[in-house]
């Protein structure tokens, strides 16, 4: 399991739902890489309104503009790790906003793998 406490780079790319890489969704594909790049951790948040530099407002309240609503993909990890991944986000993300925040990692824990061994905090899995 990867360890991560302290400073640390919060990602965040914000993309339409509807981006598409290779007939799947863009945000899907972030995911993917970050996970096989061994970032910490990668989560995909659906907004109900937004827009972007194409002013145009896209919402869930009326169902004509209910296309292509925002979502935020947020990935942190270490400032190392993340300026590493950036590269690929170049190739992925062609409409878009990328930004990067520092941020301070207070607790990063996972679930239990049912192994029996002790996790993090040498409690028992079983």
């Amino acid at each position: 399991m990867t360890r991560l406490t302290g400073r640390a780079l919060r990602l965040t790319v914000y993309i339409g739902e509807d981006d598409i890489w290779h007939h799947k969704p863009l945000y899907t594909e972030i995911v993917h890489r970050a996970h096989t790049a061994g970032l910490a951790g990668a989560s995909v948040f659906r907004g109900i309104e937004g827009f972007g530099a194409s002013s145009r407002i896209h919402t869930s309240r009326l169902l004509s503009l209910s296309e292509d609503l925002p979502v935020a993909v947020v990935v942190v990890d270490t400032e190392e790790r993340i300026r590493a991944f950036l590269p690929q986000l170049d190739e992925l993300v062609t409409e878009g906003l990328v930004t990067l925040d520092d941020c301070e990692v207070i607790r990063y824990v996972g679930r239990a793998d049912n192994t029996g061994e002790p996790d993090a905090e040498g409690k028992n899995s079983l």
